[in-house]
């Protein structure tokens, strides 16, 4: 069992007397790391930190920011094997899963600092007046809370562009993958960052709360809707702090006519099933048609999915789908599997859980067509939703069907109808027989209704990490040859 390093504070290790916390394997239910929880005054001293910081990283030039970043990224190529080994024993990914997310840390730096470059430089337009400036300032001290399907990416995209920003710190990773969390802070200490322009503490939903309550400048969130609902309602009196939300989807993927069956039921186990349906993109809602090529792909599709390798990330041959997060999350998802059958649900394949003590699940496949004003809910979990549909107008209906609007997807050999497709769903992300799961980096990322607050990240995230100053400028200053009726200037 490793034991944890302390809060990460001021470019030191703090060990103080909190709360004990651990983390798990989720792929055999056994402890991996423990440590203790941040103190008031481990988070008033970290805020203090960045705040002391907060100037002297502020003024440095982009390159310089830039080039802590690069050294970052060297640090994490440096450690890649233990990272990826550490992902997967925290979060039970296989280890091909976690492969991908380091190569995404560190793919995630030249890809801000270009978008920073596209987005947010400098520009002059100068009139026979003066001179019209555009700069940037970075908000001040930002906090940014992580998520566990992605530990070491997605806080490491908000991380990342607000550095590049100018701004510092406050960095609260999930109490999921603290030991994640640990690694990565250490590549930070070891790429030369200055002390306080990045600070680390852990804990659980109070350690938050606490820290939000700090002197800070904005939020950047990760999660679920109902926790970035709590976040908005806190800053209800505060509406000079920017909150980046981006809070998941009850996404829906249509299939449509088509010829390559196989495709689309690749397509279908990526967008349902990919780490173990823990992605915020996950499809949970199968729109198929109420016909007999809906029928021979459900057929095809629940005979995929029985036969999809399911365990540990050390099992061999390698699976396609490791455990969710931990035991207690797997027996929440069972109990969500439960009330959709109580609500009318018929199942076509159950979720169940495939050792005691773990994260390890089946996948499971419900068919809720018959159930009128199914739960609008983001389970979190390798559990599929089938909806039928007669007419295509409505396939829409039905993936429109959500207060959600995070990814939608169609699997279609027909143009005209995806044409159709994304003029009329409501989503931030539209795909077109691609899996839903499929995101660029080199693109904005985010949603509409309870997915997002219109604060999308990746490519975009630059847009949230400064705000715009607009100046005019002379170098000297002089009276107009023309003066405006009713002034006259005494020479004297």
């Amino acid at each position: 069992m490793m034991q944890s390093k302390g809060q990460y504070i001021n470019r030191g290790w703090v060990k103080n007397s909190g709360i004990v916390f651990e983390s798990t394997n989720p792929g055999y239910g056994t402890i991996l790391w423990q440590g203790v929880s941040a103190t008031e005054d481990d988070i008033l001293a970290a805020t203090q930190a960045a705040h002391k910081a907060l100037s002297s990283w502020s003024i440095l030039n982009f390159e310089q920011r830039a080039n802590y970043t690069k050294k970052f990224a060297e640090q994490i190529e440096k450690n890649r094997e233990q990272l990826v080994q550490l992902i997967s024993q925290e979060t039970g990914k296989p280890l091909w899963e976690s492969h991908t997310e380091v190569n995404a840390v560190i793919g995630k730096i030249n890809l801000s600092i270009q978008a920073y470059q596209e987005r947010s430089s400098p520009k002059v337009t100068s009139t026979t007046e003066a001179n019209a400036c555009l700069r940037y300032k970075p908000h001040g001290v930002v906090a940014v809370l992580g998520a566990f399907n992605f530990p070491a990416h997605l806080s490491n995209g908000h991380i990342v562009p607000a550095l590049l920003a100018g701004n510092t710190i406050l960095y609260k990773p999930s109490e999921y993958a603290p030991a994640v969390a640990e690694l990565v802070m250490q590549c930070w200490h070891d790429s030369g960052i200055p002390a306080g322009v990045i600070n680390c503490v852990q804990g659980d939903s109070i350690c938050g709360k606490t820290l939000l309550s700090q002197d800070i400048q904005g939020v950047y969130f990760t999660g679920s809707y109902p926790t970035g609902l709590r976040i908005h309602q806190q800053f209800s009196d505060r509406p000079e702090v920017i909150l980046a939300l981006e809070m998941g989807g009850n996404n829906p993927l249509v299939i449509d006519e088509l010829n390559n069956l196989d495709a689309a039921i690749y397509n279908t186990l990526l967008s349902t099933l990919i780490t173990a349906g823990q992605r915020c993109t996950c499809a949970r809602r199968i729109i198929i048609p109420d016909s007999a090529h809906g029928d021979e792909f459900l057929t095809r599709f629940i005979n995929a999915c029985q036969s999809v390798k399911v365990g540990p990330f050390d099992q061999q041959p390698e699976p396609f789908m490791g455990p969710v997060i931990n035991h207690k999350q797997a027996l929440k998802h069972l109990n969500s599997q439960k009330m959709l059958l109580e609500a009318g649900g018929k199942s076509l394949l159950p979720m169940t859980l495939l050792a005691e003590n773990t994260g390890l699940l089946s996948p499971g496949i419900i068919d809720m067509s018959t159930v009128k004003n199914p739960a609008d809910e983001e389970i979190f979990a390798p559990l599929v939703q089938i909806h039928r549909y007669q007419h295509f107008d409505d396939a829409i209906k039905l993936a429109n069907n959500t207060r959600y609007g995070l990814a939608a997807g169609l699997l279609s050999d027909n143009e005209s109808h995806y044409q159709q497709f994304y003029q009329q769903v409501r989503s931030g992300l539209i795909n077109w027989n691609r899996p839903t799961t499929g995101a660029a980096s080199n693109l904005p990322f985010g949603g509409v209704g309870f997915s997002g607050n219109h604060r999308p990240s990746a490519y975009f995230a630059a847009d949230y990490c400064s705000y715009p100053i607009a100046s005019m400028e002379q170098p000297n200053l002089t009276t107009p040859a023309q003066l405006l009726p009713g002034i006259v200037l005494d020479s004297k």
